[in-house]
């Protein structure tokens, strides 16, 4: 099945670039370490997932490119032509001069409504060029104008058309220092909207992946371009074609349904995190070796401890014993430490991905006490390697490791409205917005939709039964290719 990328802004357009430069680069790499029928087969299920077929035999990506400034989608049309390897259709993109100033309401309230009928166009030609659609896969920032307010407008112009097809959004989460003085403003306004058009949300750190660029790849001046490259590599390890247990001998058909059915157990539960071993300069690989104990070793730890890379792991945090309760993170100044999951997903690609013992993944106590721990834990595996590893392996949690910066990017956009003149005695809002308690008592669903632009942040916890892993695989197995998850639930 195929996915359609929705890039928008210029966040979105400059990582979607790279996203497809790295999957072209893993398919005409001679690096595959693999059977000539297993590459092959492999070749095919990218191309259908990525590209469409021309007359020029140049695979053409299954995109959509959307900014309000033509500089960047300009570029990247040009480097796409000049790669040789793939290219943008030449009706896939719409711009135009004015911009949005870095304001989420000028690209959710102007730009999204008086712009609609152009770019949803757009989107419905590419969605029926495919023959099976998989799903949107949307790429956008959450700090600027574009990217943050006209995508999430856009996202909710999908669910409306497609009611039925996955959405995966993948958001940029802002520089903690700031690279926008309204970036938490912006940040807090797409996250409520998202939350209620959207599957699933899978969110890149920028401040983790400079560190990556700076500690782990040795790269002295970084660039943008360089931070967008590895966040690409990383996306590329996801969503390139594996092996489910499901699927068995054959490449998954439905990397979007396969990933909400494994990821996504509660609709309230939705945003994702993403890691990936091993990270070394192209020129490091030749004088490094790996182990798949060593690399699942470090995953794990990088899991529990809430690391974000494999320097630097607090290798002294442990999952508590079962029967434990976790010390709340409010009786102490000390963060909570443990970071536990909803669900994980562990995707091994290269040599010998077969006998590698994920016992460990498979921990009930790393698990929240409301869900089944070995449905909570699921593995893709296909021993075709990937950009040049001979064995990698990347690691997709729903889990708490964004407790930290969402309470941060919240206080801020509180503390700055309630600055404002005029706005009288303010109370703070909540601490800890996505306590403990919403993961290891009977589920409290963290409903986000902060519906008024005043910014005056609330977070309602309101009790509802969990759907189970099992439920929704029954639900997903009437309509495999077209169900949207939980569409019939009542939100309150």
């Amino acid at each position: 099945m195929s996915i359609v990328t929705v890039q928008l802004g210029q966040c979105g357009n400059q990582i979607g670039h790279e996203v497809f430069n790295a999957i072209c680069s893993d398919v005409h790499g001679t690096h595959g370490l693999c059977s000539k029928k297993e590459n092959e087969s492999y070749h095919d299920a990218c191309k259908e997932r990525f590209f469409c077929e021309e007359e020029s035999e140049v695979p053409v990506a299954r995109a959509v490119l959307v900014d309000m400034e033509p500089k960047v989608i300009g570029q990247t049309l040009s480097m796409a032509a000049r790669s040789g390897y793939w290219k943008y259709g030449d009706q896939s993109h719409f711009c135009q001069k004015q911009g949005s100033g870095n304001n989420w309401a000028n690209g959710y309230s102007v730009h999204g409504p008086r712009h609609k009928e152009v770019i949803m166009n757009l989107v419905q030609k590419e969605a029926e060029k495919c023959d099976r659609l998989g799903g949107f896969f949307t790429i956008m920032s959450m700090a600027g104008g574009t990217g943050s307010g006209l995508g999430a407008y856009v996202t909710q112009c999908l669910r409306d058309a497609f009611p039925t097809s996955f959405i995966l959004n993948h958001v940029i989460w802002p520089y903690g220092t700031g690279e926008i003085i309204v970036q938490n403003y912006n940040s807090v306004l797409t996250l409520s909207h998202l939350y209620q058009s959207s599957d699933a949300l899978l969110v890149h750190e920028n401040d983790v992946i400079h560190k990556i660029c700076a500690q782990l790849m040795n790269i002295k001046q970084i660039s943008f371009r360089d931070v967008n490259q590895v966040i690409a590599h990383q996306l590329g390890s996801v969503f390139q074609p594996t092996y489910t247990a499901e699927c068995g001998l054959h490449y998954s058909r439905n990397p979007l349904g396969d990933l909400m059915e494994t990821l996504v157990p509660h609709p309230e539960f939705k945003m994702l995190g993403l890691r990936n071993i091993p990270q070394m300069p192209e020129n490091s690989l030749a004088y490094s070796t790996f182990s798949w104990p060593g690399l699942i070793k470090h995953l794990r730890q990088m899991l529990i401890a809430n690391a974000k890379m494999e320097e630097g792991i607090d290798w002294q945090v442990r999952p508590p014993r079962l029967g434990s309760s976790i010390p709340s993170s409010h009786s102490t100044n000390k963060p909570l430490q443990f970071n536990t999951s909803i669900a994980n997903l562990v995707i091994l690609r290269g040599k010998d991905m077969h006998s590698v013992d994920l016992g460990s993944f498979r921990d009930p106590s790393l698990y929240t006490s409301w869900l089944n721990p070995q449905d909570a834990f699921n593995t893709w595996k296909t021993p075709r390697a990937f950009n040049k590893y001979e064995k990698s392996a990347s690691l997709v949690s729903n889990s708490q490791f964004l407790l930290k910066p969402l309470d941060n990017v919240v206080g801020k956009a509180w503390n700055m409205f309630a600055s404002k003149p005029g706005t009288g005695a303010l109370k703070s809002p909540p601490e800890h917005l996505f306590s403990e308690q919403l993961w290891h008592k009977t589920p409290r669903t963290a409903n986000t939709l902060l519906d008024k632009i005043q910014v005056t942040v609330q977070l309602n916890l309101k009790k509802t039964s969990p759907v189970s892993f099992r439920d929704r695989k029954e639900m997903l197995s009437t309509q495999p290719c077209f169900f949207k998850p939980f569409q019939q639930m009542e939100r309150a």
